[in-house]
């Protein structure tokens, strides 16, 4: 059979080898090139289409011989059912390319995104230069480039906000729809299952217990007698080591307890957001009264607004003092029920079980006040008690189930980890096929160790947990970039005209009670319009570990009168991000809280510490006074440098150095690892133990 090429029909038709391609192409005749090869039904087709004549389409001789009778019957009829060409001219020919042309811009429209609406790229800003030329499939050569023409130097990895992007894709003639990261982040967790309950479908659930207090209060032990357990004897020394979840019974009813290690996993969660707790139970040992951590306590409590009861533990002792007890508690702003106020106070004895059950009936009756309700009958939820990596199980993760069940088998997304629940263990160690509302266990099965605090979703998909949780991963890593801002005074102002500030929480510590109460209520005055202040602990003594957790969860500045923190306090400050302010003076720090809320901070003079010197042994010298044999812990000490004198946390004195030596030879500066005899001028009331902090004052640039 023969072939024919289509340069060769060009050539028969008078017309060029490319002009006869688009005509073809037209015709719905694929060919690639001006070699293709076209069948004998297709060379037919194209002759009796584009023929200059209305003659018998020439063939080949070889083709006279091939053709059969019934083919040339069947092409005869064709012919005569088609309509007669007229002779192609090049008006024609014209006319058909103009065709060609607008059907080619037809199909440019439907598939270029910049002219479709539809087909318009979709960007969520803010976006790195990186990730946005992936998405729109160009260099980011070209795109740095156009934005240093538009006046934005940027590298890869800078991100850009949306007018830049409307700019940038303007210049780059891309249509674009920006919208904002919030919205995309909407969009992947509205896959979790959030709705409203319908109130038909709540049934009541149990009580969510947190028992905190001061260390050796007996918290463990009174939860010990409740759970007719021995939970204290496997603890190392007989003290809480981790967070442990457990329940127990009331005839029918249940009660979740969480015994925590002080009050410090309480505050974490918290500052996560998670609301676990229904009610806090207060332990106070009645022969020991209100102590530091007892009062920290209380201030978490107050902070989560979780309602209060307490537990006067340790009352089968001789030395007993429950009025003391109930005294320190009304200072502290709980007021027990038989001192006319609204908290219940309930005698136990752990250790004889006094009191035990009374203290769960008074547990129900206030639980009962709340209307505790779930939906059993929906997607699990809950939240992260505390997670660890075992070597044998893997992560494994202690939640408390708050509203719908949790199966094994179901697919869970938690935090920024995800998984099938391999097995469920209660709180007594048995495995269990389903857990519904409030009730505490142990899973198996996520990809890596979660956080306490974290929210726990199950869902109906494994592909929508691993999305949900790659989303929180790359949403994490772009937030651990960027620095966490919490309020600082020297802000203040920006951010109360920016309507980020409505309340100014404080945390107030100073070296005597009266300093603290004096201090509490001159800065409680100073609210106004726009800003309530709100103090929400305060104590006597230095500032503490627990002071910058609970200033970290509650967003709050610390104010320090007459005391310093140490190293350690003011290194884990410094990661919060938490700002500690130190006076000497009261009204000094009226004054900086009253023109930090109107914005009229005069430029400050920054402390700069310069090093520290332990007091490890006292000379008495005849007509100098006593000298201090001291050791640098940390910087250097320089001759004409402020010093202050601190004795277990308290300043104790404040000036300067009147003699600095190194053996009999005088110094100007002694660094950290070396001894030194250090004399304070007008002070001789040098003990060993003292720390001297030098210091020197920096104008701050405002």
């Amino acid at each position: 059979m023969a072939k024919y090429r289509v340069y060769e029909i060009a050539k028969e038709l008078g017309l060029n080898s490319k002009e006869l391609m688009e005509l073809l192409s037209d015709m719905g005749i694929d060919v690639k090139s001006h070699m293709t090869a076209l069948t004998e039904e297709e060379y037919q087709l194209v002759m009796s289409e584009l023929s200059p004549d209305d003659s018998e389409v020439p063939a080949k001789d070889d083709d006279v011989e091939i053709k059969t009778l019934s083919k040339q019957k069947l092409k005869k009829t064709k012919e005569e059912e088609r309509p007669k060409k007229k002779k192609a001219t090049q008006k024609d020919l014209e006319d058909i390319k103009i065709e060609k042309l607008k059907k080619s811009d037809k199909k440019k429209k439907k598939t270029d995104p910049s002219q479709s609406e539809d087909a318009k790229l979709k960007v969520f800003a803010p976006i790195t230069v990186k990730d946005y030329s992936e998405q729109v499939k160009k260099p980011t050569s070209e795109i740095i480039m156009k934005l240093m023409e538009l006046g934005i130097m940027a590298n890869i990895n800078q991100e850009l906000d949306k007018d830049t992007l409307a700019s940038l894709s303007k210049a780059l003639g891309i249509q674009v729809i920006i919208e904002k990261q919030e919205e995309e982040e909407k969009e992947i967790e509205q896959e979790i299952e959030d709705f409203k309950d319908d109130p038909k479908d709540l049934k009541p659930r149990p009580p969510v217990i947190t028992v905190m207090g001061h260390v050796d209060h007996g918290k463990t032990s009174l939860l010990d007698t409740i759970r007719k357990t021995n939970v204290t004897s496997k603890e190392s020394g007989g003290i809480t080591q981790h967070i442990g979840a457990s329940e127990a019974y009331v005839g029918e009813k249940k009660i979740v307890f969480l015994d925590t290690p002080g009050h410090k996993a309480f505050t974490a969660m918290r500052a996560r957001g998670a609301k676990i707790t229904d009610i806090a139970v207060l332990v106070v040992a009645a022969d020991d009264g209100v102590k530091p951590q007892t009062i920290e306590a209380i201030s978490h409590a107050k902070a989560a607004n979780v309602p209060i009861v307490v537990a006067l533990n340790k009352m089968d002792r001789p030395e007993i003092n429950p009025t003391r007890v109930m005294q320190e508690l009304s200072e502290n702003g709980l007021l027990v029920e038989e001192w006319g106020g609204d908290v219940i106070c309930v005698p136990v004895s752990a250790k004889t079980g006094e009191g035990i059950d009374q203290l769960l009936e008074m547990i129900l009756l206030v639980a009962e006040m709340q209307e505790l309700k779930a939906n059993p009958n929906r997607l699990a939820k809950g939240i992260i008690i505390e997670a660890r990596l075992d070597k044998a199980k893997g992560p494994v993760a202690t939640i408390i189930v708050q509203t719908g069940t949790l199966e094994v088998g179901m697919p869970v997304v938690a935090g920024a980890s995800y998984g099938r629940v391999r097995a469920m263990i209660n709180s007594k160690g048995d495995p269990i096929q389903k857990a519904g509302p409030s009730t505490a266990i142990e899973i198996l099965g996520l990809s890596s160790v979660p956080e306490a605090g974290d929210a726990v979703n199950a869902v109906k998909e494994d592909r929508v947990a691993r999305h949900i949780a790659e989303s929180r991963q790359e949403k994490m890593r772009k937030e651990s970039l960027k620095a966490t801002t919490h309020v600082t005074l020297e802000d203040l102002f920006n951010q109360i005209q920016q309507g980020e500030v409505k309340e100014l929480n404080l945390i107030v510590k100073a070296d005597v009670q009266g300093s603290v109460g004096a201090l509490c209520q001159s800065l409680i005055t100073l609210s106004n319009e726009e800003v309530k202040v709100n103090i929400i602990h305060s104590g006597v003594g230095t500032v503490n570990e627990y002071d910058i957790l609970l200033a970290s969860a509650s967003n709050a500045i610390i104010i320090g009168f007459n005391v310093r923190p140490s190293s350690s306090v003011t290194s884990l400050a410094e990661n919060e991000k938490v700002d500690i302010k130190t006076y000497r003076i009261i009204y000094e720090a009226i004054d900086d809280i009253k023109a930090a809320m109107k914005g009229l901070l005069d430029p400050e003079y920054k402390e700069v510490l310069l090093g520290k010197v332990e007091v490890r042994a006292t000379f008495k010298v005849p007509n100098v006074g006593t000298i201090g044999g001291g050791y640098v812990l940390e910087g250097k000490v320089l001759r004409n440098a402020e010093v202050r004198l601190v004795r277990d946390g308290i300043v104790i004195y404040e000036g300067k150095i009147s003699s600095l030596k190194r053996f009999k030879d005088d110094a100007k500066e002694v660094a950290a690892g070396y001894e030194c005899g250090i004399g304070l001028e007008n002070y001789n009331d040098l003990k060993e133990g003292d720390i001297i902090e030098a210091f020197k004052m920096e104008e701050v640039k405002r």
